[in-house]
């Protein structure tokens, strides 16, 4: 059961609200609903464990609300956006004012309670990076502190990029990352690059996965994900 955890959903239609409210509870998860931003920041969201916002609420958008809830009151809680607006420009600014993930309008009710489960799997189980020195991904492994593969035994070095590209797939398996997605995640702030340059880099890693780059999946028209 989800007992433990929190989820406030901000969205200005109050049918889907109810609609979200109901098939999240039935999750076992504890959900508080509210139809704006400025709702929303009268709450005390320092409780909650992920944030549902609708990016197109009324006064305040749900990317100015995530910029108050990051940069003013200083809270590392997962956000996922609902947007009927998935165009690149606004997917990158979802990610930018911090995001943990971005649904796109109209989704269906069992790919959201996925996401939710994964991403709160992934903030309140996973162990960190420092806490784990080699992580067992099927019948390969990954040396956190060296920051390269193991394969049978023998040791197989990455480049940063290549490595910051395997676990960000590999701590999420199952989940379908976009290449813009990756792009912001693993590039950020470094020079321009394309969607090219993740082709690229998941070319040679999967290269260096030898027999086991089938690990490494693509879904036509979507992106890439890691499955053992």
């Amino acid at each position: 059961m989800n007992d433990n955890f929190k989820i406030l959903v901000a969205e200005d239609e109050e049918d889907l609200c109810e609609i979200l409210q109901y098939n999240l509870e039935c999750e076992g998860y504890n959900v508080d609903v509210v139809f704006s931003a400025e709702e929303a920041l009268k709450k005390k969201l320092s409780v909650y464990d992920l944030f549902l916002l609708d990016v197109m609420m009324g006064k305040m958008t749900g990317f100015a609300l995530a910029q108050k809830i990051r940069k003013e009151l200083n809270i590392s809680i997962p956000i996922v956006f609902l947007s009927a607006k998935n165009t690149e420009n606004d997917l990158l600014t979802g990610f930018t004012v911090g995001a943990d993930d971005y649904i796109s309008k109209p989704f269906s009710i069992r790919e959201l309670q996925a996401r939710v489960k994964s991403i709160l799997k992934r903030t309140n189980q996973r162990p960190t990076d420092e806490e784990i020195e080699v992580l067992s991904l099927g019948d390969i492994r990954l040396d956190i502190k060296a920051k390269r593969l193991i394969i049978d035994s023998k040791k197989v070095e990455l480049t940063r990029k290549e490595f910051d590209i395997i676990m960000l797939l590999a701590t999420n398996q199952g989940r379908i990352f976009s290449r813009e997605e990756i792009l912001y995640k693993i590039w950020a702030n470094d020079v321009v690059v394309t969607d090219r340059t993740v082709d690229v880099n998941i070319t040679r890693l999967r290269k260096k996965l030898e027999g086991y780059a089938k690990y490494i999946r693509n879904k036509a028209g979507y992106g890439y994900f890691f499955e053992t």
